[in-house]
C-alpha cells in the first residue's frame, strides 16, 4: 500500500521557465496545471515529499519558491540533491529520501516529469512510478507504472 508520493518540483509542480539563479528569485512563478487541485485533496491521504535535483536552489530556497504559489503547505518533506549529496537518477538519491523520510520503496511512489531522471532511478529504488507525461510522448517506457499528462489524473491513480 502506498503512503510516501515524493513528487518531483521543476515542470512537475512548479513551471520551470528556465531562468538563471533559484527560482525563489524569479520575477514570475507558476503552478502545473492541476497540481494545486491534486495535492490539496493527495496530501490529506498521503505523506507527500518534494525532491529536487536542481543546480540552483537547496531546500531553503525551494520553500520560498513553493510559498510564493502557496504550495508549500502540501508537503511534509522536503529534499534537494545540494543536501542529499546524490542527484537524480542516482539510485542512492531516492535511497536517501526513502530513508530520510522512514518509508520502504514498496509503500512509496515517485512522480516526475523527466523519464530519465525520475522514473529510472525511481523505479531502480524498488519504487512505484508515475511518469508525469505533459507533452504526451508516445513510445514505450517500461519503468514507467502509471503515465499521466495531466495532474489532476494522480486522484485517480491514488483514489482518495
Amino acid at each position: 500500500m502506498i503512503k510516501l508520493l515524493v513528487f518531483d518540483w521543476g515542470d512537475t509542480i512548479m513551471r520551470d521557465f528556465g531562468l538563471p539563479g533559484p527560482m525563489s528569485a524569479w520575477p514570475h512563478v507558476a503552478w502545473i496545471e492541476g497540481a494545486e487541485t491534486a495535492l490539496r485533496t493527495l496530501s490529506r491521504k498521503y505523506t507527500c515529499a518534494i525532491a529536487t535535483s536542481a543546480d540552483h536552489s537547496d531546500v531553503d530556497e525551494m520553500k520560498a519558491a513553493l510559498c510564493r504559489v502557496g504550495a508549500e503547505r502540501y508537503f511534509h518533506l522536503f529534499y534537494s540533491q545540494k543536501e542529499l549529496g546524490y542527484k537524480k537518477p542516482d539510485v542512492r538519491f531516492f535511497t536517501s529520501v526513502l530513508s530520510l523520510s522512514g518509508f520502504f520503496a514498496a509503500e512509496s511512489a515517485m512522480i516526475g516529469n523527466l523519464y530519465d531522471k525520475d522514473i529510472i532511478g525511481a523505479k531502480t529504488a524498488g519504487m512505484t512510478t508515475c511518469w508525469f507525461n505533459e507533452n504526451g510522448i508516445q513510445d514505450n517506457y517500461p519503468l514507467a507504472d502509471h503515465m499521466i499528462s495531466h495532474m489532476e489524473q494522480l486522484l485517480t491513480i491514488f483514489q482518495t
